[in-house]
Parts: C-alpha cells; structure tokens; sequence
C-alpha cells in the first residue's frame, strides 16, 4: 500500500492501482498499517504545484471515491470518511485547491446552510495577563515586550533575565474559542496551547526552585527543558485533579472543564502521574484517562498520532462520535452545537482534516455521509437535524 500511496502522489498509478487504494479504504476497519498523513506530508514538502491536467485527474479521482461511498456506508455502525484520505494526503501540505469547486460543487450539495459566507478557522491569539492584573490582547502584527517577554502576536517567549529574584512572579494566558498560541517558558520549555485554554505560570523559574506550571483548563502540549540543564530540578504540570511530574519529556495533557475525564498521554521520556494519593509511571505511547467524578484512573495504549494531531495544523479524528467531533470544531471555529435530535451524536467517524478547512467544508465533508439529515448555520450556531 506504501508504494501505491507513493505512486499516486507521484501521479503514476494505473486504473486498476487506483482502484486498489478505493478498495482498501472501502473495506478496511484498520488504517494502522496506512502511511501517516506526516509521513506523507514529508513526500509532499518539495512537491511542485500541479498542472490543470493534473488537478483535474486527481479531482475526478476523488470524486469517483466519493461516488463510491454508499458501498461502505455502515459497518458495525462506524462510518468511515476515510475515503476523503486521497484528498487530504494530496492536500495536506500546499495543495488545498483539490477542495476547490468540483468537490463542494453547490449543485451536488444538500440546501442544508443557511448562511453563505464561510465561518474561517481558528487563528494565533490569547490574552496574557500580567501579575498586577493587566490583560494584554496578543494578536497577528500585534507586537508586544517586557523586561522577561518579547510576543510578536502569535508566539511569546520569556527569558530568564530575573533568575535571582527571590519573588515569584505570574503570568497566565489565556486561549478563546476559536485560538491556539504557543508559549516558550524562561526555563527553555515549549507549550503549545489548544483553544479555551488558560494556562499559569512563573515569569521566571529560578536556578534552584522547583519548577511547576498550572494548567487550570484545557488543552497543552509540553515539551520540557530537562532537568539536566536545571541543577537536577525537575518539572510539574498541575491540573485541577492531577499532577504530572516530568524529568525532561514531551506530552500532551487535555483537561477541559466541561469534560469529565482528564487525559494525559505520553510520547517519549517518562513521567509520574500523582491522582488523590495514587502513583501511576507513564511510558512513551501510554496514555492516562482520569475521572475523579467517576473514580476511575487507568492506563492504555495511546494513538499518539491522534491524540497530538491538533499541534500539528490537522484534526484526527480515530473512532470519534460526531457529538465529540463537533465538540472539538466548536471550540476551534468558536460555534455552538445544537442536536436536534439525539441519534446523530452516536455516529462514529474516522478521518483526517486540515484545521484550516472552513467550517463549511467540515461540515460538508460529514453531511455527505448521509447519516443525518441535514445542518443549519444560523447566529454562529449549528443545528444537526
């Protein structure tokens, strides 16, 4: 399947070997052994711009995968957009155009949109607010400076310039609907925040203090300066219901307030995990889920690829509900959800996305299901019928 991929992004397949990649996805419930879209993105890098010819081959491609789609509409109740899978590992990296006008051609579209104009994507932005309680706006071409901080709108990075200082001073930033920011801590640590996020920190660390950060809601992806480079002083991460201690490492911790479970999932290094007088040790692609509504802490073998994506300017969406998909646009596109009613929620669906599709494409992508009826988009609020 590898060279097939390989052959067709280098536009050398046959009919028949074209077939045989519709054919996979159609009857296939495990993608595990299918190329990664990274892996794919990294063929894709240098790859030059396509000729007319060539965009409409691989266009009426992908339509003919579509047109194909009724043949795998239900199996064990997990509808599979995989199908789109062509369309996202050819446009993963340049060639968004492959969405262009004949793949959400209006007159092969159900009249499900109210609204005409495209709800954009997500975008960098937060709010940082300073220790004496000042809320700065960082924003695109916004730039911003302190003695310890320099932003130019889409990222901030602190530096350690006040290590001695015996008063430890705070910062939080927070995320909206509809952002994402990334943060590069005094100490060399990397954070990358997912939108509504509000994350609490320390201006500066300090040679010989513990170095602990809060994340109060949300989602982060921390990649830690190790304590090697710190005296030995090692690195927590405190949520609401949990701590993780870290030596040095990369993980990803999702704990949204509206949500019950709180999971934090490894992917290389070791970290401890403290729950209510409880120890758990991680290893690289395990994963932690905890309730503490529930009373439940666990450990399971994470889909790192998944679970990270959201970093990485992509939406993988591995066995999800279209209640918890649309959960997550919510909160990237900066809408709200109403069911109509409550059968679609429990749609499964699998697929890979690019974040800065429209919310229309999104949506049109799982509307071709034809598992629900139709949507409405009407006062920043989406309606499943």
């Amino acid at each position: 399947m590898k060279e097939l991929f390989i052959k067709y992004i280098n536009r050398e397949c046959s009919e028949e070997e074209i077939q045989q990649i519709v054919s996979y996805f159609q009857h296939s419930d495990d993608f595990s052994e299918v190329p990664t879209i990274e892996a794919i993105s990294q063929l894709l890098e240098d790859f030059p711009d396509m000729d007319e010819d060539s965009v409409s081959l691989i266009r009426s491609n992908i339509l003919k995968i579509a047109r194909d789609e009724k043949a795998v509409k239900i199996k064990r109740r997990r509808i599979t957009f995989m199908f789109y899978a062509a369309a996202v590992f050819v446009g993963v990296v340049a060639m968004t155009y492959v969405f262009k006008e004949s793949l959400f051609n209006p007159n092969s579209m159900k009249e499900s949109v109210v609204e005409s104009s495209q709800t954009i994507p997500g975008t960098d932005k937060a709010t940082l607010t300073l220790e004496d309680g000042s809320q700065i706006a960082l924003e695109k071409n916004k730039n911003f400076k302190t003695q310890n901080a320099v932003s130019n709108g889409e990222t901030i990075v602190y530096t350690n310039s006040d290590k001695n200082k015996t008063a430890i001073v705070y910062n939080t930033l927070t995320i909206p609907r509809g952002g994402q920011f990334y943060v590069e801590l005094s100490d060399g640590t990397k954070v990358w925040l997912n939108s509504a996020s509000q994350l609490k920190y320390p201006v500066t660390f300090g040679d010989d203090k513990p170095r602990s950060v809060e994340l109060l809601y949300g989602e982060a992806y921390f990649e830690v300066s190790p304590s090697s480079k710190h005296n030995g002083q090692g690195f927590s991460v405190f949520t609401a219901s949990q701590e993780v201690k870290v030596l040095g490492t990369e993980f990803n911790i999702k704990a949204y307030s509206d949500e019950d479970y709180v999971y934090t999932t490894l992917v290389n290094g070791s970290i401890a995990l403290n729950v209510e007088n409880q120890t758990r040790e991680l290893l690289p692609k395990q994963q932690s889920i905890h309730s503490s509504k529930y009373n439940v802490l666990k450990v399971v073998e994470a889909d790192v690829y998944s679970e990270i994506s959201w970093k990485n300017g992509l939406f993988s969406f591995k066995s999800k509900s279209l209640k918890e998909i649309m959960t997550v646009l919510s909160r990237w596109y900066d809408i709200d959800v109403i069911f109509e009613i409550k059968e679609p929620e429990k749609i499964m669906f699998n697929g890979v996305l690019k974040k800065n599709l429209s919310l229309e494409q999104m949506l049109e992508i799982i509307n071709r299901t034809n598992l629900i009826n139709a949507y409405e988009i009407e006062n920043n609020t989406i309606t499943i019928k």
